[in-house]
C-alpha cells in the first residue's frame, strides 16, 4: 500500500526530479526522453493522398446585374416591336386589358411612340389630352362626332398649352378643384377629376402619367395641380 502512492507521487513530477546532492530542482531527462516518443508517430502514405476540398462561390458585381436588366429590357422591346410590326398583315394582336373604370373608347389603338395616328379628337391615341378630352366630351353628352370640344378648341397636343387655352378661351380656372374639372400639372400633364375626399385629397383619372399609354386612378393633395374648369 506504501509503494503505489509512491509511484503515483513520482510520475506526478513531471517536468523536474529532486537531485541526490539537495540543493533544488533540475530538468528531468527522463521525461523529455517519454514524451519525445509519444510524438513519434508514423503517418501511412495514404493519408497524404486524401483529397481536399474546399466550398466556392461567385459574385455577381452590379455590371453584370445591369447589362442582364439591359437585355432582358432589349427582349422585351423587341417582343412589342414584333406584336406592332404583326398588325400591318391583319393578325395584330391587343396587347392590353381595359382596365376597370376606363371608358376611354380607343383604349387598344397604337400610340404614337410606336406608329399609331390621331384619335377622332385629333390628339394621338392613349394620349393624357385625348383621355381627357374625351371625357369632357362625355360629360357635356357627346360620345360621337360632330364633337364638342378637340384639338382646336381645348389646345394643342401638349398638355402645357392647355392652362394658356383655358385663359384665352376666358374659361374659368381655379386652385379648388370641382369633379369633372381638369387637373393640370405644369411638368406637361393633365388628367380627370373623378371625386374629392373629405379631407380635401382629389381622386384622379389619366392616361400615360408614366408613360406607359395606359389608365391610372390615383389620389393626389388638392393643392398639386391648377384645375380647368369644364368649358362652358
Amino acid at each position: 500500500m506504501l509503494v503505489v502512492p509512491a509511484i503515483v507521487g513520482t510520475v506526478a513530477l513531471p517536468a523536474y526530479a529532486l537531485m541526490p546532492t539537495g540543493g533544488g530542482f533540475a530538468a528531468s531527462g527522463a521525461f523529455s526522453l517519454s514524451r519525445s516518443h509519444a510524438q513519434d508517430v508514423e503517418v501511412s502514405a495514404l493519408a497524404g493522398g486524401a483529397p481536399l476540398s474546399t466550398d466556392s462561390y461567385a459574385v455577381t458585381t452590379k455590371a453584370e446585374l445591369d447589362e442582364a436588366a439591359r437585355q432582358a429590357e432589349a427582349a422585351s422591346q423587341a417582343a412589342w416591336a414584333a406584336e406592332l410590326a404583326s398588325r400591318a398583315s391583319g393578325s395584330y394582336a391587343v396587347y392590353t386589358v381595359r382596365a376597370e373604370g376606363d371608358d376611354y373608347p380607343w383604349w387598344y389603338e397604337v400610340p404614337d411612340d410606336y406608329g399609331g395616328g390621331l384619335s377622332p379628337l385629333r390628339y394621338y391615341y392613349r394620349e393624357c389630352v385625348d383621355f381627357v378630352a374625351w371625357r369632357l366630351n362625355r360629360d357635356a353628352g357627346v360620345t360621337s362626332a360632330p364633337w364638342k370640344w378637340d384639338w382646336a378648341s381645348l389646345g394643342a397636343g401638349s398638355a402645357y398649352s392647355w392652362a394658356d387655352a383655358w385663359a384665352r378661351n376666358g374659361w374659368p380656372t381655379s386652385s379648388e378643384p370641382v369633379i369633372g374639372a381638369v387637373a393640370w400639372f405644369p411638368y406637361n400633364h393633365v388628367a380627370y377629376v373623378q371625386s374629392i375626399n373629405d379631407d380635401g385629397s382629389v381622386n384622379i383619372e389619366e392616361y400615360n402619367q408614366n408613360s406607359d399609354h395606359s389608365y391610372h386612378r390615383r389620389t393626389i393633395p388638392a393643392g398639386s395641380a391648377l384645375y380647368l374648369y369644364p368649358p362652358g
